[in-house]
């Protein structure tokens, strides 16, 4: 037998997931300052909600892993977070609305594995369903740049209608029975260039004289007013059009700048309104490391009661946590504050980091008798940053030991004093 992890997998060490619960920390914090509740839903689903036509479509089908289990029932792996929020949406109707929700858990795409690119990986979502309002979508705009704010990261929010690139394919010819695989060639226009969405859409059967008028307005160039500027001399009455001027005229009163990218697609077949990518500047993670969009009809669909505004944004996690990693030279392997060294005092010992866990303080003791050069060098390899003896002259004087680990000074002092100290530092 060989020991190895299957392909697009990875396991964290200590340090590694230590730094990945203080992004979903972060995150937690920016989804509740803007009002958002959580909610978990199961890693499994019932396969004909996941390949529902409702759902994500034939593109993100094909990465589905699919599963049957004992009483033959089939079963797929949840590929996103917002097809489990439709569904369970569908199944409690009572809801009240809006309803702001944010979940945190992991996904699995049997697709290609790249760099920053996995099979099991964690999305970080956010939802509102209930409201049109395009304030609702500047609101994630808004989150999403407080979210890489607060992780030290510069991103640049991108936005796009996919009303308005139906509107654009209307105005190029194309029938719509062909508009939606047209759209998927479109998503790769920035990853693979315009050669090759070029190929794809010949291959579609659509005629040269169509794509290149589509690929010229699609790469329209400038500031957002020169991008809405031109599009208005040809698109007339465009609600796609329209809702993009409102979300950039919200978001521009918040004092933030959206880039308005017309090539701007988001290959699922759900989104129905605005769509939202975030890229981080200077960073070797090239992919996306946030994104979503407007879905009007999936959750209607589901609850089978017609159209139901919603409009959500997911951060990958594993992307976020690569493109820091890139910053950090070093990270913690332990949250630890403290030490315990018992130099033949176990007992003594015991009671000690008792005391300090009653007071909430992160402590762990020494219970192998090593010495105490062994005990400093293993907290020292960790990053412990406070070390405590107990020892026979410590308990003599009815008082411990505490050692600062990066200074080397060490005080005598009561346990109510120590834990005084360590609860005051930050």
């Amino acid at each position: 037998m060989i020991l190895q992890l299957p392909k697009g997998t990875r396991d964290f060490s200590p340090e590694e997931k230590i730094s990945r619960d203080r992004i979903i920390g972060t995150l937690k914090e920016v989804f509740e300052l803007y009002g958002y509740a959580p909610l978990e839903t199961p890693v499994l689903e019932k396969f004909d909600i996941l390949s529902s036509k409702y759902a994500g479509g034939a593109e993100i089908l094909k990465e589905t892993f699919r599963l049957t289990d004992q009483g033959g029932r089939e079963l797929g792996l949840r590929y996103d977070l917002t097809v489990p929020l439709a569904r369970y949406i569908g199944m409690n109707p009572s809801i009240k609305m809006p309803f702001k929700r944010y979940q945190i858990g992991d996904v699995f795409r049997d697709g290609p594995v790249a760099s920053a690119r996995y099979r099991q990986f964690t999305q970080c979502d956010v939802d509102i369903v209930g409201s049109s309002s395009m304030a609702t979508d500047a609101e994630i705009v808004s989150l999403a740049y407080t979210a890489f704010c607060k992780l030290n990261l510069q991103a640049v929010v991108k936005v796009n209608n996919r009303k308005l690139l139906n509107d654009i394919l209307d105005y190029c010819g194309l029938e719509k029975d062909r508009q939606e695989s047209a759209i998927l060639s479109i998503d790769k226009l920035e990853k693979f260039g315009r050669e090759y969405v070029k190929n794809e859409l010949k291959a579609q059967k659509i005629d040269e004289r169509k794509i290149n008028t589509l690929l010229g307005i699609i790469s329209l160039k400038g500031e957002n007013e020169e991008k809405i500027s031109q599009l208005n001399k040809f698109l007339k009455d465009s609600d796609g059009l329209k809702e993009i001027e409102e979300l950039l005229a919200h978001t521009k009163a918040m004092g933030l700048e959206a880039g308005f990218d017309v090539s701007l697609a988001r290959g699922l077949s759900y989104y129905t309104g605005t769509v939202f990518e975030a890229m981080l500047k200077d960073s070797g993670v090239a992919s996306s490391v946030c994104g979503g969009g407007r879905y009007d009809n999936m959750i209607g669909n589901f609850l089978g009661k017609g159209a139901c505004p919603a409009v959500g944004i997911s951060f990958g996690l594993d992307r976020i946590y690569d493109a820091l990693a890139e910053k950090q030279d070093s990270r913690k392997k332990t949250n630890t504050q403290v030490y315990v060294i018992p130099i033949k005092a176990l007992s003594e010992g015991i009671k000690a980091a008792w005391q300090l866990r009653d007071a909430g303080i992160k402590t762990d003791i020494d219970s192998t008798g090593k010495s105490p050069s062994k005990n400093l060098e293993y907290a020292n390899s960790l990053g412990i940053p406070y070390a405590i003896f107990v020892g026979k002259k410590e308990l003599e004087a009815g008082k411990l030991k505490l050692r600062d680990m990066e200074s080397g000074k060490e005080e005598l002092l009561s346990i109510e004093r120590a834990i005084e100290l360590l609860k005051n530092v930050k």
